[in-house]
């Protein structure tokens, strides 16, 4: 994996930074307002703290929106502390913090861990806001530090997967691959 040079680091950060800011897959545990959650089933283990729902899971909390087929929510003492989404693909929605537009990613596997700080989405990852793309086969988003870092896919005999970059600029178009 080839890391992305500094400019391009900075403006994907920049990108993402907007509308993945904040820990919890955006999902304010501070918050009054509740997370629902609702789904075709659900398993609760009280006892060690992990909730599973299946079925055209959907988490909202106002505006934020994370869809999949199965979602496993984690819980300790402290509160809500890690939450794994599947799906073909799950998908993750919020409204952009400074501006208009929307954050919409989608992976096979997302994950957020709020002791690591860590937003993951794996395989086949793709995260769009406002007409700029970022897509990768793992892409991981420090929410503290506000870093992104993503890798391509492994050579499959047809060549390895690369990270692409398409930014959308005021007068036009450009398309970047950030591995160059």
């Amino acid at each position: 994996m080839k890391p992305l040079n500094n400019p391009m680091r900075r403006l994907l950060a920049t990108i993402l930074a907007a509308g993945l800011a904040s820990p919890a897959l955006a999902f304010d545990l501070g918050s009054d307002e509740p997370i629902t959650v609702s789904a075709d089933s659900a398993r609760l283990d009280d006892g060690k703290g992990i909730a599973t729902y299946t079925g055209a899971v959907e988490l909202v909390q106002g505006k934020t929106r994370l869809t999949a087929e199965r979602v496993v929510l984690y819980r300790s003492a402290d509160g809500l502390n890690r939450i794994e989404a599947t799906g073909s693909p799950a998908r993750y929605q919020q409204p952009v913090t400074n501006g208009e537009g929307e954050t919409d990613a989608k992976a096979l596997n997302i994950t957020w861990s709020a002791s690591d700080k860590q937003l993951i989405f794996e395989r086949e990852a793709e995260i769009e806001q406002n007409g700029n793309l970022f897509r990768g086969d793992i892409i991981h988003y420090d929410t503290e530090q506000r870093v992104v870092t993503a890798e391509g896919s492994k050579d499959t005999g047809s060549g390895p997967g690369r990270v692409e970059m398409v930014i959308q600029p005021g007068n036009g178009n450009i398309s970047n691959d950030s591995t160059q």
